[in-house]
């Protein structure tokens, strides 16, 4: 039987009544009515589960009940089941297996990979500094920065700020990222044999991954001009040797097509969420002067002015790591997480979860669990400190998702998040334009973001 949920409309189900930028909201009010697992009609039905026991419950006790992805139109349209993000079973098993030893081996959580994020966090500052504390938007060129740290492990090269072909492909992912969390989206994927054949937005989504896609194959085309398999220089270079070792293997999914893919989701979700967590760190501190102070009263103890910060210093300065954390918890990036699939009969609570159902485990509902955080609707660093101050960690602290199928690039973005926020801080003072009263305003697309915005970034 499936859990409870509010009445669905025959065909359209509950497209009418659930506004896509509104979703994360909606779904919290259905779980206050109908508790913390219901079920929804979007094109089909989906089990929602709410806060941090039924999460834990599902995906960290029943894991492997849950690894799947399932097939969402939209995406299979685009991506065709390839890639990290959306491929099953055993390709997804080797395919993650090396990405997750490929970084690694490129510097993750070591000490190489720090100095180049320090290296772009200088340059990041400088551009920066080129404002002379008058009112700018920081969206682009933060996304800029991040993108160049992925972009340096897969594709072997950084790029300029001022380089427009490269603005512009982040522009279509930024928009692309926008769109899927429309109503066209929602619509696409309730009724695909409809809308493939008629004009609108949704059309965009697709043209703007076709552009993404080429860039990331003239980039493969270009490694295997020059590809030498004895000094390999990136993700891209090692991949072209795993295809010759699997070439009698088809289903691990080494092959140029999945290349492409693997790549494209690494570069992507590299970029999108750990810049769009940075641009409201920003817009936090500009609205919690405070907060910043105490921040940069910190830095100023432990680091000084005369050194870049690094990963060793983050231990000594528990304030910091805790509003770093406030702000992935607020800031609440994936509030609906990614969709998983039961690929067997699973209890959860008091509901059996047939075999090959959709299940969304909102992040949001862990982030905000009101029986976890003392004040979960409120920035407050002081949920991550200790009574004598210590950083402190909590279970449902979660951005990362948990599970089989958590996010792959956890700790990549932990050290880009200390590096670049704490360097920022070092350098300037970041304030509203004068006579403007800050607010926290999103936009809400597959990603939860900030509404542009400007600021002043005044150097000390």
């Amino acid at each position: 039987m499936f859990s409870p949920g509010p009445w669905s409309l025959p065909f359209v189900g509950d497209l009418l009544r659930i506004d896509p930028t509104k979703i994360h909201f909606q779904l919290a009010k259905f779980a206050e009515q109908y508790g913390d697992i219901f079920s929804i009609h979007l094109g089909r039905r989906i089990v929602v589960l709410n806060g941090l026991k039924r999460f834990k419950e599902a995906f960290i006790q029943h894991g492997e009940n849950f690894v799947d992805r399932p097939s969402v139109p939209l995406f299979e349209d685009i991506f065709h089941n390839n890639g990290l993000v959306a491929s099953n079973g055993y390709m997804w098993k080797q395919q993650r297996r090396f990405a997750l030893m490929t970084l690694k081996n490129f510097g993750v959580g070591k000490k190489s990979l720090e100095s180049s994020i320090q290296a772009e966090s200088k340059w990041l500052s400088e551009a920066l500094g080129n404002e002379q504390g008058q009112p700018f938007d920081p969206q682009f060129v933060i996304n800029n920065a991040i993108s160049n740290v992925i972009c340096c492990l897969v594709f072997g090269d950084r790029f300029e700020y001022t380089d427009r072909q490269f603005q512009d492909l982040l522009r279509l992912i930024n928009e692309a990222v926008y769109l899927e969390g429309s109503s066209w989206a929602q619509l696409y994927n309730a009724f695909p044999w409809i809308m493939r054949r008629i004009p609108g937005p949704h059309r965009k989504i697709f043209e703007h991954w076709d552009k993404v896609l080429s860039f990331v194959r003239l980039k493969i085309k270009e490694h295997k001009n020059d590809w030498n398999p004895s000094a390999p220089r990136d993700y891209i270079d090692c991949f072209l040797a795993e295809m010759e070792k699997w070439k009698d293997d088809a289903d691990a999914g080494f092959n140029e097509e999945n290349l492409s893919y693997c790549t494209l989701d690494l570069f992507v979700a590299g970029t999108e969420t750990t810049s769009t967590t940075l641009n409201w760190g920003l817009l936090f501190m500009n609205k919690y002067p405070d907060v910043q102070e105490k921040v940069q009263a910190e830095i100023d103890h432990v680091i000084g002015q005369s050194r870049p910060p690094s990963m060793a210093d983050r231990p000594n300065m528990p304030y910091t790591d805790a509003v770093i954390h406030e702000i992935q918890r607020m800031g609440n990036i994936l509030p609906l997480n990614v969709f998983h699939m039961a690929v067997k009969d699973t209890k959860v609570g008091d509901y059996i979860i047939p075999k090959g159902t959709m299940v969304l485990a909102t992040l949001m509902s862990v982030l905000f669990d009101e029986s976890e955080w003392e004040t979960p609707h409120t920035f407050n660093p002081g949920h991550f400190l200790d009574a004598e101050g210590n950083f402190r960690r909590r279970d449902a602290f979660m951005p990362f998702s948990a599970g089989k199928r958590a996010c792959p690039g956890e700790q990549l973005a932990r050290m880009e998040l200390f590096l670049f926020f704490t360097s920022l801080l070092q350098r300037f003072t970041f304030s509203p334009p004068p006579g403007v009263e800050p607010t926290l305003e999103y936009r809400m697309g597959a990603t939860h973001s900030p509404q542009p915005f400007k600021l002043c970034a005044v150097p000390r």
